[in-house]
């Protein structure tokens, strides 16, 4: 079982790598890191990189198609060889998917279009106008489609399918292996649980966020 994640410059790190721990540890997963150009790419904070071994034409029936999100899927939203390729391999593939703003690329390929999906909350009311009906929910299947939503949501998303294709055993052997027991020190993951003066100023910087601005110092001076 192939599954192909795609990368491109300024990817975020753990849309990535979440569904890489979760879904590579299915029995006989072979995971390729699959782009537009090989060599390195380097995520949002511009400091990580991941080296990509395959080119889009070196893959072209994979399992799984994991659309990660950030800053520069904003460059991957026009029409051209990433949306041709992610089409070609969407008609083969078992289960496409994303994490965070990934699923606006795979929107804007038209795959989504009449279909419930969800993204970074923050990004949540660009999907009406692709033609996506917006969910708040962590990880939303809609036939073979499956959405997550920001960052580290992609893990969710990960075992989900993991149960999905393997059954439940064998994710919560993967869950346990990889020791995910969410136990966060604060209640402030979604927005409506946070504290609502974070939230407005998250809200307010949101456009830089999605950027992959630094936005930290301007907010606290702000408050």
């Amino acid at each position: 079982m192939q599954i192909a994640i795609l990368l491109y410059d300024r990817f975020t790190a753990l849309d990535a790598i979440g569904p890489y721990e979760t879904l590579g540890l299915l029995p006989g997963a072979e995971v390729v890191f699959v782009a537009e150009r090989t060599g390195l790419h380097r995520s949002d904070k511009g400091s990580l990189g991941l080296v990509v071994d395959a080119a889009l034409s070196d893959v072209t029936a994979p399992d799984v198609l994991v659309v990660p999100g950030g800053p520069g899927q904003t460059a991957l939203m026009e029409d051209g060889p990433v949306h041709e390729w992610i089409r070609a391999v969407d008609a083969g593939t078992t289960w496409t998917t994303s994490v965070c703003t990934g699923s606006l690329v795979l929107a804007a390929a038209g795959l989504l279009k009449g279909r419930r999906a969800t993204c970074h909350w923050l990004a949540l009311d660009q999907m009406p106008a692709l033609g996506v009906e917006p969910s708040g929910e962590r990880v939303v299947f809609d036939g073979k489609y499956v959405t997550a939503a920001g960052v580290s949501s992609g893990v969710d998303m990960g075992l989900a399918l993991a149960g999905r294709i393997a059954g439940d055993f064998v994710a919560q052997t993967i869950q346990l292996g990889i020791e995910y027991d969410p136990q966060p020190p604060y209640d402030a993951g979604a927005p409506e649980k946070a504290p609502a003066e974070v939230v407005a100023a998250l809200r307010d910087h949101g456009r830089s966020i999605l950027a992959g601005k630094r936005w930290r110092d301007e907010a606290v001076t702000e408050r």
